[in-house]
């Protein structure tokens, strides 16, 4: 028999929570008068206690030091347009001017919310905790730093007006690499200062900090930094800051970005590739202030000869071909070790979009993508003796077989000197990239066996079959070099794939490992397919009749597969 509570007990048990919640309080209340806000002037100097260096595989050639030489330009607010101002707190703060520092809201989903999902404390912040963060306190997410903050907050907030903490936030806030606060950055984007910026520029400009290296226009992901830019216009809209008519011209406004400087970078298309996965795994602000040594895994030495090959090459395409660019990856097949990463001709030619990675932009790679189509067959039960027949064929079902058309749906593909060979191995097939063939060997083993091949030796972006039919191993899809450069180290890894990857390891300031970056094969495709594989890409008789014997493909002495 349960027996009721009575209401004397009840009542000790309620004030006995009651007491225990107010003494809480108390020390909480106590602790917090504590703390000490620093001198305001203090927070004029940003608080970088040992930049992050990220090097070569040998670990004594730096690429990048992401703190070094930090540029920053302070202005007052009255040299800022207003259009930073508001754009930046339409994106980051919109009640700005209403909050006492915090937003009570915000700091529940921080607290409860988050780490309920596994997410630690994080979120919420305000402009004025931003300052905090960025100016007085560390960047480790725990509750003991939050709480921190969340007082420091509001004490600053009793201190400073809200101009001078708005003034304080722009000056500090980071625009990718080592350009910190609107002034410097207005001037390196747009080559203006920050009160002549136009309302589409400071849109750009507030769209940043939130994530500088995926987002600056020095980078790879312009459409999403444009898509962040009309997000913040859209939410100036909504906030009653702009009109629908300034939106949609800032929308549309075409901005153009001065090109980026040198700033002694080296591989800069590889060190912004391996910031961006940097910041993604562990923020940036750990990243700028945790002085690591990241020991990536280039070659330094062949880097800078494929950086020499590349434009040379390129150059001589221009003229040759009206090819404006040209990128190079080197992955060693045995660790899937990134040596060399060159993204263009020339890095800082704005004439090309040179800084824009083409190494892992989507592209079509032609007759490229033939070998795993072929290594599908092989894995399948054909072999580099089977033969096919390099014939004149309507491969469409929606037309006559006889039908020569090659107008949708018909589709009556060639080869590309226009002839017609008979029967031919699949080894003399592949080895001459004969298109004829190579549709037959898809048809044969379906483009889905194709693609699931494809998939797991690396290819990440060829996931719509209905889009290419067979025109897929024609290169009707886009790949990344990247991926293709890795998948193709599987042939010569004799069916294992060891992941590409850019870092070794991670060391503290101290030495102590902070990440070690340890490989992951695994056997994606059998052996013998491998090796098949490998034999008929290096045989030099077999590609003679289309490239001679005497072919930049062949090296006395060594087996080259291509």
């Amino acid at each position: 028999m349960i027996k009721r509570m009575r209401p004397r007990t009840r009542r000790d048990l309620w004030l006995l929570a009651g007491s225990v919640v107010l003494l809480g309080a108390g020390i909480v209340a106590l602790w917090a008068g504590s703390i000490k806000i620093p001198d305001v002037s203090s927070l004029k100097e940003r608080k970088i206690v040992q930049s992050t260096k990220i090097y070569d595989r040998t670990g004594t050639i730096l690429l990048d030091d992401l703190g070094d030489n930090v540029t920053r330009t302070l202005v007052p607010i009255e040299d800022i347009s207003t259009n930073i101002q508001r754009a930046s707190i339409a994106i980051e703060d919109a009640t700005f001017y209403e909050h006492s520092g915090i937003r009570p809201l915000a700091i529940l989903r921080a607290t409860i919310l988050q780490p309920l999902r596994g997410n630690g404390v994080q979120g919420g912040s305000t402009i004025t905790q931003q300052v905090v963060k960025n100016s007085i306190l560390t960047t480790d997410r725990t509750v003991t730093r939050k709480l921190k903050e969340w007082v420091l907050a509001l004490k600053l907030e009793q201190v400073l007006t809200k101009q001078q903490i708005l003034e304080l936030y722009l000056n500090e806030s980071p625009y990718g690499g080592s350009i910190y606060g609107v002034e410097e950055a207005s001037m390196v984007f747009f080559g203006k200062h920050a009160k002549e910026v136009t309302l589409a520029e400071a849109a750009y400009l507030a769209a940043l900090p939130q994530a500088p290296t995926y987002f600056s226009p020095f980078g790879n992901h312009l459409d999403a930094l444009e898509t962040r830019k009309n997000y913040v216009l859209t939410r100036m809209n909504e906030l009653g800051m702009i009109t629908e008519a300034e939106m949609k011209s800032a929308q549309t406004e075409k901005v153009s970005f001065q090109p980026p400087a040198t700033a002694g970078i080296r591989a800069p298309h590889f060190v912004f590739f391996v910031r961006e996965q940097l910041e993604q795994e562990y923020g940036r602000d750990a990243l700028e202030q945790n002085g690591w040594r990241i020991i990536t895994t280039l070659d330094a030495d062949l880097e800078a000869k494929a950086e020499e090959i590349v434009k040379r090459f390129a150059l001589e395409n221009a003229t040759k071909f009206n090819a404006s660019n040209a990128a190079l990856v080197a992955v060693q097949p045995q660790t899937g070790d990134i040596l060399a990463m060159v993204g263009s001709r020339d890095y800082f030619d704005k004439g090309i979009d040179g800084n824009v990675n083409i190494a892992v932009a989507e592209r079509q790679p032609g007759s490229s993508i033939k070998p795993f189509i072929y290594a599908t067959a092989f894995e399948e039960g054909y072999a580099p003796t089977s033969v096919a027949f390099d014939s004149a064929t309507q491969f469409s079902t929606n037309c006559p077989v006889e039908s020569t058309s090659d107008t949708p749906p018909c589709y009556y593909p060639g080869n590309y000197d226009e002839k017609f060979r008979g029967p031919m191995s699949f080894r003399d097939a592949l080895a001459n990239s004969i298109n004829i063939v190579a549709l037959k060997v898809l048809y044969l083993v379906g483009i889905n066996d194709a693609l699931k091949t494809a998939r797991a030796m690396g290819i990440t972006t060829l996931n719509d079959p209905e889009r290419y039919g067979l025109t897929l191993v024609l290169g009707g899809g886009e790949v990344k070099l990247l991926d293709m450069v890795s998948a193709y180290g599987v042939f010569a890894n004799e069916g294992v794939r060891n992941p590409y990857r850019s870092i070794l390891k991670i060391e503290d300031r101290n030495g102590v490992m902070v990440k070690d970056f340890i490989l992951n094969p695994e056997q994606v495709i059998p052996q013998n397919v491998a090796l098949n594989m490998s034999d008929v890409l290096s045989d030099n008789e077999a590609r003679a009749p289309e490239f001679g014997l005497d072919s930049a493909l062949y090296v006395p002495g060594h087996h080259v597969a291509a």
